[in-house]
């Protein structure tokens, strides 16, 4: 898995700590470091509340881009 990027500038974005957003979401500034890190694959309900969070969709946190050919 890849970092996400994506999700670590929309919460610095919002001058948002790790530990800030983990309890926005009700997880741990562990879980939100591993997310960021790409050492950990959240459930679509953390995504989705990830996403509310920092007023983002899903597509511009978490789907990963396809190249079809």
């Amino acid at each position: 898995m890849a970092k996400n990027l994506r999700l670590k500038a929309a919460r610095a974005s919002l001058d948002l700590s790790q530990d800030a957003l983990a309890k926005k979401v009700g997880v741990t500034r562990q879980t939100i470091n591993a997310v960021e890190n790409g050492d950990y694959n959240p459930t679509i309900n953390l995504c989705v509340s990830i996403c509310r969070a920092l007023g983002k969709t899903l597509d511009e946190l978490f789907w990963e881009e396809e190249e079809y050919q």
